[in-house]
């Protein structure tokens, strides 16, 4: 019954979460602070401008997220000026609780940051120093995936949490009595009894046979549908850890010195097993009774000097530890100071042959005699055969030694010499790489340099675009630098008709079918309402409610036929549907309510607090945009294309 209700809750939670957790750490902290005045003002938040350029920093951002938990999304999809619009949306409510935080002085103690960021998946999966502490280079290089220093990262949690409070206090604090609760829990598992006509715009696409004067009136009055987004053709270099590897030069002496000093890494290393017998004696033991249970080893190595066979006889008669006294001392395989007391380890070692028995060895625990009872040589492959995995190795740690300065240079270089790229890749051999029609987001199937959102931000930032310089010299990968250039630029504009008009014709028709559908279901609503004994061809009755799974209407029609006056019933209503065409119902009666089981209706109560809380946090950040006088100054694309709901006038409410 509530599978309808829980997938909404879903949805529910990703419009609180785009609502109540702003993404500072997409923007970071100087965004909301000092806010760009530029002329180009598409929104106003508290007296301070929001320019295009932080608009489209804003959608790009966005993008590179998206793209950077779903590599496989279809980037075009953002291109929708419903989907802009809704990253300047985002952008102003941020800016709103930004502003909002700082003037109810909302602050975040080093504590609460510290404690925030250890809960941070990203960090907790980050590799740990031997103090237990995070890698500094590695937080440093999570940082820089955000388009951050450190500080700067640190400082947009710090934020984000501020901004937090200034919701959290007013969705924490609703209290819903039963009877509220009751009214929406019978609106939720309300049932109606309707018959639904569909007037479908596919249905009227055969009679529709534009001629080109009207596709050509078509496309100059939807002229912004038909727009080329700006592009640019670029070069660019990348200067690559493998490529610096491959230049590496290496003699037949080098190679044979790194084998020598690590040929124990390249095999196997040498294993031993022993036994051993413990008399116990802690350190922390009286002198006299180490002296003691020193005398007794002693005495038991006497023996085990005449029959050394005897050991694991005499290990099961006399050791102390439990461990192993039962095995006859077995200890096992171990390496060399790993696993074992490094004692034992040390005297194992030291141990000549198979067989041998050490003297009495003190330890932490005690005294010990130990005897070596197998032996698994190291197995280090000879040179030859070792070859090409030590030749990839050494180049491998050459190249890295190289890369630092060579990094350095490249950076240097790009930015001293700002207005080409080719004495750079003259210094460092490197391919100056050329790239035509690049737009801000990365192509589908894009790769390398052209794949990475940052740099395609800097090559479509004012100095590359306007100015025509090198960008900054930018990590797209582990070691991979890049510093790229705009040769031209070409501005959004209008296609030509010719180019498109495949694509009006497409529309022209969705839109004009659409128009027709309409048409015809007003009139045949209009002719209902006045005779409805003539509305004999209606489908068959179906039952619908709002806990209906899965839903068969649109939302907008279901909405319509639960909420018709039903002291009025029969009555029809009709629902424009937009591209779908549109609907006319005529809901006939109200079925017996069927009433939930008690874990149901818990269940419900519980979701519909939530929703509860979500709609004041609404109601209060609409409140803050009047305080703040935040506004948007550019048309709402999606306002022309609302679907409108047609009810008869006794019958609206």
């Amino acid at each position: 019954m509530f599978d309808f209700f829980r997938q909404h809750t879903k949805i529910a939670m990703g419009v609180l979460f785009l609502l109540v957790f702003p993404s500072f750490v997409f923007f970071g902290i100087e965004g909301y602070t000092r806010f760009n005045d530029g002329a180009s003002k598409v929104a106003v938040v508290n007296g301070h401008k929001i320019s295009q350029l932080d608009w489209d920093n804003a959608h790009q951002r966005f993008i590179d997220s998206q793209r950077s938990r779903n590599p496989n999304l279809d980037l075009s999809l953002f291109d929708a000026p419903e989907m802009k619009y809704a990253s300047l949306e985002g952008l102003l409510r941020e800016r709103v609780l930004a502003v909002a935080a700082e003037d109810q002085h909302l602050s975040v103690s080093d504590q609460r940051l510290a404690a925030q960021l250890a809960q941070n998946p990203a960090i907790a999966a980050l590799p740990r120093a031997a103090d237990g502490k995070v890698d500094k280079e590695q937080y440093n290089r999570l940082a820089a995936s955000f388009g951050l220093t450190p500080e700067g990262y640190e400082a947009s949690v710090r934020a984000e949490m501020s901004t937090n409070q200034v919701l959290g206090g007013v969705m924490n604090s609703e209290l819903l009595s039963p009877a509220q609760a009751g009214v929406f829990m019978d609106a939720f598992l309300e049932r109606r009894e309707v018959r639904v006509q569909r007037f479908a715009p596919a249905d009227y696409a055969a009679k529709l046979n534009p001629s080109d004067a009207d596709l050509e009136a078509f496309y100059q009055a939807h002229l912004a549908r038909y727009q080329a987004p700006e592009s640019a053709r670029i070069e660019y270099v990348v200067l690559d850890l493998g490529d610096v590897k491959k230049g590496i030069t290496v003699s037949e002496q080098d190679l044979r010195t790194y084998y020598e000093q690590n040929k124990d890494a390249l095999g196997a290393p040498e294993e031993r097993r022993a036994s051993h017998i413990l008399i116990n004696a802690p350190k922390s033991a009286p002198a006299a009774e180490r002296e003691k249970a020193k005398a007794a080893a002693t005495e038991l190595l006497a023996q085990l000097r005449k029959t050394p066979d005897a050991f694991a006889d005499v290990a099961r008669k006399s050791s102390q530890d439990d461990a192993s006294a039962a095995n006859g001392g077995d200890l096992g395989f171990f390496l060399r100071g790993k696993g074992i007391d490094p004692v034992i380890s040390d005297s194992t070692y030291a141990l000549g042959k198979v067989g041998d028995i050490s003297d009495v060895v003190e330890s932490d625990f005690g005294y010990h005699i130990i005897r070596l009872t197998d032996l698994k040589p190291a197995a280090v492959p000879p040179f030859e055969q070792a070859r090409a995995k030590l030749e990839d190795q050494y180049r491998t740690q050459q190249a890295q030694k190289q890369f630092g300065a060579l990094a350095e240079g490249f950076t240097n270089g790009v930015y001293e010499q700002p207005d080409s790229l080719q004495p750079v890749a003259d210094k460092f051999k490197l391919t100056v790489h050329s790239a035509d029609n690049v737009k801000r987001a990365p192509a589908q199937g894009a790769t390398g340099a052209l794949a990475n959102g940052k740099f395609l931000s800097a090559l479509f930032g004012t100095d590359a675009l306007e100015r025509k310089r090198n960008t900054e010299a930018l990590e797209i990968g582990s070691g991979q630098l890049v510093s790229g250039r705009v040769v031209q630029y070409t501005a959004a504009h209008a296609q030509p008709f010719a180019e498109v008009r495949d694509s009006v014709r497409g529309d022209f028709i969705k839109e004009r079918g659409a128009a027709l559908a309409r048409e015809e279901g007003q009139a045949k609503l209009k002719a209902w309402n006045a005779q409805p004994a003539s509305a004999t061809s209606l489908p068959a009755a179906i039952t619908v409610s709002r806990d209906q799974q899965p839903q068969t209407q649109p939302p907008q029609l279901l909405e319509a036929m639960l909420r018709a006056d039903a002291a009025k019933l029969p009555l029809f209503v009709g629902v424009d549907l937009g591209a779908e065409g549109y609907a006319v119902a005529r809901v006939d009666k109200v079925l017996p309510k069927v009433e939930p089981a008690a874990d149901i209706a818990t269940q419900g109560r519980e979701r519909y607090e939530l929703m509860w809380s979500m709609a004041e946090a609404g109601q209060y950040y609409e409140w803050l945009k009047s305080r703040y006088k935040a506004s948007i100054t550019v048309p709402d694309p999606a306002a022309a294309n609302a679907a409108t709901i047609t009810l008869p006038a006794a019958a609206s409410r």
